[in-house]
């Protein structure tokens, strides 16, 4: 009875053997470095849900120089997450990439300015000068501007663009009158510095109508003919939206696991709580599913920016919902 009994714990745990081995290995390139905007695929590492599916997950932190689609089309990564107008340009170029779920519902992108100024309102921008992203981020700027009539090459009538690094300087130096930043990282740098928010007055692309999708998750198209590739996706996405509604909901503690995962050692423990209570505001409302509206919305704020904008025409093929209706 005793053989028979070991003979049994010695077939389990070869069998647990072969199926940790049998786990799927995938490599996700995320679109900046490691910090709360990212999460979800953290607590899902951590929680253990990438292993319930089968997954052996690789997280690659991204930085200044990484271009997520380069790397996705270079084959440095399986999946990727990326800024839809980032995205969608890099489709139109030729890299055929494809959002397979969308876990951001809302944009944290929004101007802020110095009330000291006179800023009341975006026709009050004239004459003005904005810190403005370049790399693909300066195109919903540009849309706004060209819809609301005001030419961004300076003069009294129209705005002054500053090119902004990824910092506040520009507006605590007086620099600019407004800068670019993110709901849940750069406003807070200037909170920081000592700026007080009464002195502060923001607009939301999100709230103007010219917002645009961010932090989507991003295949190469060809990929998606392997049967086998799907069915992964399906239990990377079930499993990330499992990590990341569970940041929704424990977003102290979600932090605390970004916090780990962070082998820099640059982020603090005030900065990413912070930061993760506000990304889970625009996580909110949304399963991974990506909505036809807001993907219209975008490529309609990209189709008007400007004399250059990021795209000339509509795409097609750049989403599908292959993915989340079985995943979700």
């Amino acid at each position: 009875m005793k053989k028979l009994f070991l003979t049994f714990i010695a077939a389990g745990m070869t069998f647990s053997s072969s199926m940790a081995l049998a786990a799927d290995k995938l490599t996700l390139q995320l679109q900046w470095v490691t910090q709360a905007q990212f999460a979800g695929y953290y607590v899902a590492l951590d929680k253990g849900y990438y292993d319930d599916e089968g997954l052996d997950v690789t997280i690659k932190p991204g930085g200044p120089d990484i271009a997520p689609p380069q790397v996705l089309a270079g084959g440095g990564a399986d999946m990727m997450l990326n800024w839809m107008p980032s995205a969608l340009a890099a489709r139109e170029r030729g890299v055929p990439i494809v959002n397979i779920a969308q876990p951001f519902k809302s944009s944290g992108l929004q101007l802020t300015c110095r009330k000291e100024t006179g800023i009341k309102s975006p026709a009050d921008f004239r004459g003005k000068t904005i810190g403005v992203w370049f790399f693909g981020n300066e195109y919903p700027f540009l849309s706004w501007m060209s819809q609301l009539g005001i030419p961004t090459n300076g003069g009294s009538d129209g705005v002054t663009v500053l090119k902004q690094g990824f910092n506040v300087d520009p507006l605590l130096q007086k620099q600019a009158d407004c800068i670019s930043t993110m709901t849940y990282n750069e406003y807070w740098q200037v909170i920081d510095a000592g700026v007080s928010p009464d002195d502060l007055v923001v607009f939301k692309y999100q709230d103007q109508g010219v917002a645009t999708l961010e932090d989507g998750i991003y295949v190469l198209e060809d990929r998606l003919k392997d049967a086998d590739f799907q069915d992964q996706m399906v239990r990377f996405v079930r499993a990330s939206m499992k990590g990341w509604k569970w940041a929704e909901a424990n977003p102290d503690a979600a932090a605390d696991i970004v916090l780990d995962n962070d082998a820099t050692g640059a982020q603090t423990e005030k900065h990413q709580r912070r930061m993760m209570g506000e990304i889970a505001k625009l996580t909110a409302g949304s399963n991974g599913t990506l909505d036809p509206a807001d993907y219209e919305r975008t490529v309609n704020t990209l189709l008007k920016g400007g004399s250059d904008p990021v795209i000339s025409k509509a795409p097609e093929g750049a989403w599908t919902h292959i993915i989340t209706d079985k995943a979700l």
